[in-house]
């Protein structure tokens, strides 16, 4: 055992993150990366429900929207998500164009799941994360997109609303 000299102070180890108090986000500005520069600046956006909804819930890559969602039991899924929730969870479709090959980013303000469709078929993601704390970015996934037109799923979204944008990464 050592002995301390006079005046010594025992280094103190950082506390969990889970004791540290959460900032208050009312008072932080956060920069976010350029590709979600437009995650503040929302327009409204209403998912389809089905197949046939989709030429009506576009999302353009590069702009940010607030989804209106809809209830679980009334979406009719492309194929069947993972994790699509419960009764009281809320869904939708949207469709996007990709005009140049390349690493896209899906970002949520929820931990809604998320499914990436190409041709009818689930396009596997590539990295998952989160936004930056205070950003409203919850979740982030990261797909391989060639061009052409892709469908975006949501599902087990515990709110009627979702923040969503796609943006292409450099």
């Amino acid at each position: 055992m050592s002995a301390l000299t006079p005046g010594a102070v025992l280094a103190q180890p950082a506390a969990p993150a889970a004791e540290r108090p959460a900032p208050d986000c009312a008072l932080v500005r956060v920069a976010l990366p350029p590709e979600l520069s437009g995650w503040s600046n929302r327009s409204l956006a209403p998912a389809a429900k089905d197949r046939a909804g989709l030429g009506r819930a576009v999302l353009t890559v590069g702009q940010a929207v607030d989804a209106t969602l809809r209830r679980t039991a009334d979406v009719r899924y492309l194929l069947r998500p993972e994790k699509p929730g419960g009764s009281v969870s809320y869904g939708g479709l949207f469709t996007f164009t990709v005009k140049q090959p390349g690493l896209y980013r899906v970002a949520l303000g929820s931990g809604a799941w998320i499914d990436l469709l190409r041709d009818g078929k689930a396009v596997a993601s590539t990295a998952h994360g989160h936004g930056p704390e205070c950003s409203g970015v919850r979740k982030m996934v990261d797909f391989p997109l060639t061009p052409g037109r892709h469908v975006l799923q949501l599902a087990a979204n515990g709110a009627e609303s979702l923040p969503v944008m796609i943006a292409r990464l450099p």
